[in-house]
């Protein structure tokens, strides 16, 4: 048994790093800041900087999507910015995308698996303008401490406050004070922690 736990053990490893390398070769992000922990592929894309704490670990291996996908971090344009404080974990197949002012992400946040950060609306919402107008674009900040449960969507111009809990499955659409819970689409506070 101990010998069978070793071998699948050391098949992991070098299955994980072989495709983590496979991803930060087919990355093209030429300003990523900082050596976090990776532990699934992460695809570092775009003009812009991408910042993150040397404590920040990216990928669980205890969850799922570990095998199946990866985290896709991209800062579309030359000013934008999407940065990571200290001992913030981001789990598996998250997406953050910047395209505008920026994402913020405080030290202590844990962000579950397949969890949507966009700082974009990526189109014009009138119809004749979707493609080719001028997107609507706004910086979120997610303050220190905050728990995003699982397929969470968080959009533009939205700051959620410290030590505050996101439901699984929620769509974040306006601001959340700290140290709440809020779930729903769009969320709602359900109650104060």
């Amino acid at each position: 048994m101990g010998l069978g736990r070793s071998v699948r053990k050391l098949f992991h490893k070098v299955i994980a790093s072989g495709r983590i390398w496979q991803y930060r070769l087919l990355s093209d992000c030429a300003n990523v800041q900082g050596r976090p922990r990776i532990k699934q592929p992460v695809l570092f894309k775009g003009n812009g900087t991408i910042m993150l704490h040397d404590s920040v670990r990216l990928g669980v291996v205890a969850s799922p999507y570990l095998y199946s996908g990866y985290i896709y971090l991209e800062a579309r344009n030359e000013n934008s910015r999407i940065m990571a404080g200290a001992r913030t974990m981001i789990n598996n197949n998250c997406v953050v995308i910047s395209e505008g002012e920026g994402v913020r992400i405080g030290a202590d946040c844990l962000l579950g698996y397949n969890v949507h950060i966009y700082d974009s609306d990526f189109h014009e919402l009138t119809p004749g303008r979707r493609i080719g107008g001028t997107p609507r674009t706004g910086r979120v900040v997610i303050e220190d401490d905050v728990f995003i449960g699982a397929n969470a969507t968080i959009l533009k111009s939205v700051t959620i406050g410290a030590g505050s809990v996101i439901a699984a499955n929620a769509v974040v659409t306006a601001d959340i004070p700290p140290h709440v819970i809020a779930a729903g689409n769009p969320a709602r506070i359900i109650r104060k922690l």
